[in-house]
């Protein structure tokens, strides 16, 4: 998904200073996310407020066998990394797209899980069929995506959300022409939506993966090895049952 750290401090200052008062201690680890991407991470539940999704279940795994516990922090995506940097997080679980430009700030686990971009428009549009169909159109995107990143070589008219959500809403208004997003959350939006339709064009595959300060070997090793343990003991793929499928 998100691809962008230009900018990041000044973004994302404001929501680390509200972080500040959280604290860590030795016997929990502190994941951050932005729970706005499903079925990575998303805010349900029962109660209604609580934050679930593929990369959470992969963080509480992580947590149990480092022998902790896991406590949840969600925040804006521009200010994961400002806050994993500051201290405030352990890691971020967040669909973030490995990239060269994040991985001279943080480093990265092996990649997790491959998505690629997909373009969300209204039913009676047929004019995007090709990535060159995109350019000059009004593209909706969320902030600091992939997506994000890609729009503005297609188009000067791109509008950057918070969330995929109120870019869909801007959709469904008639607003913009489309919506650029990563692949699965896109399915989610999608299925919620049904006057929407989904145009899969040739964009390149990206990679996620968790994110440490750099040089927490330590951790980013545990990582590793967990997420290793659950591709050979099925427990991975039964997530991706339980939330792609």
């Amino acid at each position: 998904m998100k691809q962008s750290i230009a900018g990041l401090v000044s973004v994302g200052l404001a929501s680390v200073l509200l972080l500040a008062g959280c604290g860590k201690s030795d016997d929990v680890l502190v994941v951050g996310t932005n729970a706005t991407f499903p079925p990575f991470e998303y805010v349900g539940g029962v109660s209604g407020d609580e934050i679930q999704g593929f990369d959470i279940d992969l963080a509480k795994q992580i947590a149990k066998d480092a022998g902790k516990t896991l406590k949840v922090e969600n925040m804006n995506f521009d200010s994961l990394i400002v806050a994993l940097n500051a201290g405030k997080i352990d890691f971020i679980a967040s669909g973030m797209t490995i990239t060269p430009e994040r991985q001279a700030s943080v480093d990265f686990s092996a990649p997790y899980y491959e998505a690629t971009q997909v373009v969300l428009v209204n039913k009676d549009n047929t004019s995007i069929n090709s990535i060159d169909d995109l350019k000059g159109k009004h593209i909706a995107v969320q902030l600091g995506s992939t997506g994000d990143i890609m729009a503005k070589t297609y188009s000067q008219k791109v509008t950057a959300f918070n969330t995929g959500f109120e870019a869909v809403m801007e959709l469904k208004n008639n607003k913009v022409d489309l919506v650029l997003f990563d692949s699965e959350p896109a399915i989610s939006f999608l299925n919620k939506n049904p006057q929407l339709k989904m145009v899969e064009l040739e964009f390149d595959a990206e990679f996620y993966g968790l994110a440490v300060p750099k040089g927490q070997t330590e951790l980013l090793t545990t990582i590793n090895n967990s997420l290793k343990t659950m591709k050979s003991n099925g427990e991975y793929d039964a997530l991706v049952t339980k939330y792609m499928k």
